[in-house]
């Protein structure tokens, strides 16, 4: 009988021991004080500070590499001193082969989390990878004397950087019309844009419309103000699009656009930029051709028409072409017409030319009017017609023509009438010289 109980308190007394050598080996969970575990134990190593992760890349200089530590026994820990050992890819601000040191002025509490941060050059050349690290801390804990030494060897990362650019590609729109937009985000850092959202703001449909407008975005319409275009890689940039209306004060002003780009970083943290869409509102030039006709001028057959600007500014350097189509032997000529003001029309006249003589009949031409907008970049509008080349296409009232000269005609036959009778009245004898047509003998 004594030999069960022997038995039962020595398993017993094993399965204790087992217990307390288990939890010595796993720890205490962070924050929680474990009296029979003594101690710092490691949690994490990335660059940034105790309280933002940072995105490096090669070639940073002087950035912060913090290693986050846990006091898990059941004392304070104070003359914390840490000594860092990375590979050669990272040099010491000190320079290079110097010892990386950082000391903690704060005491750790028991449970609490303490944070030790080291300064360092990227190489160049460096990857975006894990590299290995190694640890070295000094510490002392309260009522106790002398000095602790831990080392732990952990891995920590090079994620490389983002960086949101954005920019308009159709860098000019025009009053009073819908223009197409496009506007293209870029990542011209080393890592990922994850899940990229935008939305503009300060827009007629934005939730933040409300806010104070530091432009005169909210003047204008848009058809759409939030997109989500997906994981943007360093050097491929991205597109969205979108309509916008603008009214006719804003022309020649500036258009700035606040975009909210939101994204996942390499830390896979949220993170939000702001960036700004630059566009120039131009006036809207407008031109239309109608009249278009063959009349004869200065004894010329001249094509003649208008121009009617429908637009709300001029078009400036204006030119008028004409341009043969299909079999026309009509020459290509053109006439300088200047401005092209709105609302007034501007009448042109292009004097026929021909290669060889002009056809008669039925010619297929194009009229073309080009300009140049405030902005100075060229346009052109096209008119494709039909006229009819005749010998009487100048007009020429030859009935008139003809009447006269049967009047004159007709005169000319009844004074001769006259004369030969010697019935003509204003003919006196003694004051003109008057010749009897009977010959005296």
């Amino acid at each position: 009988m004594n030999y069960k109980i022997s038995f039962l308190l020595i398993i017993f007394l094993g399965v204790s021991f087992v217990s307390v050598a288990y939890g010595q080996a796993v720890g205490a969970p962070q924050g929680v004080i474990n009296t029979n575990v003594t101690g710092i134990k490691f949690l994490d190593a990335y660059f940034g500070t105790s309280t933002v992760k940072m995105e490096v890349g090669p070639g940073d200089k002087n950035v912060p590499l913090t290693v986050a530590m846990a006091n898990i026994g059941n004392s304070d820990v104070v003359g914390i001193r840490g000594q860092l050992f990375v590979p050669t890819d990272f040099i010491s601000a000190s320079g290079k082969y110097m010892p990386i040191y950082a000391d903690s002025d704060q005491k750790a509490t028991a449970g609490s989390n303490f944070y030790l941060t080291f300064f360092v050059d990227i190489a160049e050349d460096a990857n975006l990878k894990a590299y290995p690290g190694t640890l070295k801390v000094d510490y002392s804990r309260i009522r106790e004397s002398g000095v602790r030494q831990d080392t732990f060897g952990f891995t920590f990362n090079v994620t490389g950087e983002s960086i949101v650019n954005l920019k308009a590609l159709t860098p000019v729109i025009t009053s009073i019309t819908n223009n197409d937009v496009v506007l293209e985000i870029s990542n011209t850092g080393s890592s990922t844009l994850s899940n990229v959202d935008v939305v503009l703001e300060n827009t007629s449909t934005s939730i933040s419309s409300a806010s104070a407008s530091t432009t005169n975005v909210e003047k204008v319409i848009f058809d759409k103000n939030h997109w989500n275009v997906g994981n943007i890689e360093p050097g491929s940039p991205k597109t969205f699009s979108f309509n916008v209306f603008v009214p006719e004060n804003l022309k020649n002003e500036p258009l700035r656009i606040p975009v909210k780009i939101t994204y996942f970083n390499a830390h896979g943290e949220q993170t939000s930029v702001t960036r700004i869409a630059d566009m120039y509102i131009n006036g809207l030039v407008k031109p239309s051709i109608y009249g278009v006709k063959v009349i004869e001028l200065s004894g010329k057959q001249t094509i003649i028409g208008e121009i009617l600007n429908e637009g709300n500014t001029d078009g400036l350097f204006g030119f008028v072409k004409l341009q043969p189509v299909g079999d026309s032997n009509i020459k290509e000529s053109s006439q300088y017409i200047d401005e092209i003001e709105p609302d007034s029309p501007v009448p042109f006249n292009i004097p026929i030319e021909s290669d060889g003589m002009l056809s008669f009949g039925e010619h297929d031409i194009r009229i073309v009017v080009s300009y140049k907008d405030s902005m100075r970049a060229e346009h052109e509008i096209s008119f494709d017609t039909t006229i009819t080349i005749s010998p009487f296409a100048d007009n020429t009232d030859y009935g008139s023509m003809i009447g006269g000269i049967i009047f004159l005609a007709f005169v000319i036959v009844i004074g001769y009438k006259l004369y030969s009778k010697d019935k003509i009245p204003f003919i006196k004898k003694g004051k003109i010289p008057y010749v009897s047509k009977k010959i005296q003998s």
